[in-house]
C-alpha cells in the first residue's frame, strides 16, 4: 500500500494545480492500492470545498466510496504518539494529518509516500529514525 498525503490529493482534483499532471501520471503508474488516514481525508475535503467548490469534496468523497483508496483509523492508543510527534516536530509545525501518516508508516513498516509537502516530509521519521520516500517525485 502506498501512503496518500492531502497535497497528492489536492493536485489530482485541480487541473491548475502546478503537480496535476504529476500525480495523474503517478497514480496511472501504480500498481499498488492507495491508503490514507481520516485527518488527511478531513483536511482534504476542507481545502477541496474552500478551492474548488462542494462538487470537488463530493467527488473525493465518491473516490472513496468506489475504493481508490483505504482509510487507516487512528484509535485512543495512537493519541500519546500523535502528541510525541507533535512536540517533536513543532518547528515545522506538525499537525494531525501529517502526525496520523507518520503512524500510518509506522503501521505499515515503510515510508512510501504520495505528497507534494517536499519539506516537512524530507523531515520527518517514522519509528524516530526511517526517512519517508516520496514516489510522487521518483
Amino acid at each position: 500500500m502506498i501512503i496518500a498525503d492531502t497535497g497528492f490529493w489536492l493536485a489530482l482534483a485541480n487541473r491548475k494545480d502546478q503537480y496535476h499532471q504529476l500525480a495523474t501520471n503517478k497514480l496511472n503508474q501504480l500498481k499498488e492500492p492507495l491508503i490514507t488516514t481520516h485527518p488527511v481525508i478531513t483536511e482534504t475535503c476542507y481545502l477541496l470545498l474552500n478551492k474548488l467548490g462542494n462538487y470537488a469534496q463530493c467527488n473525493f468523497m465518491e473516490m472513496w466510496h468506489s475504493g481508490a483508496f483505504q482509510v487507516f483509523e487512528l484509535n485512543q492508543s495512537h493519541a500519546n504518539r500523535v502528541k510525541e510527534l507533535m512536540e517533536k516536530y513543532a518547528n515545522l509545525p506538525m499537525d494531525l494529518a501529517d502526525a496520523s501518516l507518520v503512524i500510518l508508516s509506522e503501521n505499515l513498516g515503510h515510508g512510501r509516500i504520495l505528497t507534494v509537502d517536499q519539506r516537512d516530509f524530507s523531515v520527518y521519521r517514522w519509528k524516530n529514525q526511517y526517512p519517508f520516500n516520496n514516489i510522487l517525485f521518483s
